[in-house]
């Protein structure tokens, strides 16, 4: 018999985590004691150590819950497909990359700059190889994964107020799911 705190701790987990993990139904409520305390046993160890290697491979819950109640076949179809979320997360980062080093060959311009204009920026995002479409997804990608420095860098470049909040809006619409 395993407690809700032995069965988290035997993977790592919070107690909060295998009751949430219970409360969605990922792992079968437990009985209870007649002290009421909820009572594992094997299967739910093993149901619980499946759901952590399939988080560890970055899988969603959804997946998860897909992976372990469907058709066996039914995870590689999933693990396929996550894995080609990853290469495409992957080759996002490595654009970063690029875009970060063609900044940095050009932070001689920012440093030389007393105040920097949004057409200073262009410009030095242009040198750099931005096309539009670069520089659209450039604030897409901003805005999503800091919002508070986005706004902040928008003020930085001295734009006004109604232009920033159309380039934000613009910004969170351009978001894929």
């Amino acid at each position: 018999m395993w407690t809700v705190s032995k069965l988290a701790r035997s993977c790592g987990l919070s107690r909060t985590a295998v009751l949430y993990y219970e409360s969605i139904g990922l792992l079968s409520p437990a009985p209870r004691t007649h002290g009421n305390y909820r009572r594992y046993g094997e299967r739910d160890v093993s149901r619980l150590r499946q759901i952590c290697a399939y988080r560890a491979a970055g899988l969603k819950l959804a997946d998860i819950r897909a992976v372990l109640d469907g058709p066996e076949q039914g995870a590689g179809a999933v693990l396929r497909r996550r894995m080609l979320e990853i290469g495409t997360e992957i080759e996002t980062l490595r654009e970063h990359q690029r875009a970060i080093a063609r900044l940095l060959h050009v932070q001689s311009d920012f440093e030389r700059t007393e105040m920097i204009t949004k057409e200073k920026w262009v410009s030095i995002m242009r040198k750099t190889g931005f096309t539009d479409d670069d520089m659209h997804k450039w604030h897409a990608e901003f805005e999503k994964s800091a919002p508070e420095e986005h706004q902040e860098f928008l003020q930085f470049l001295h734009i006004p107020e109604d232009e920033i909040r159309n380039i934000r809006e613009w910004s969170r619409g351009q978001r894929t799911a």
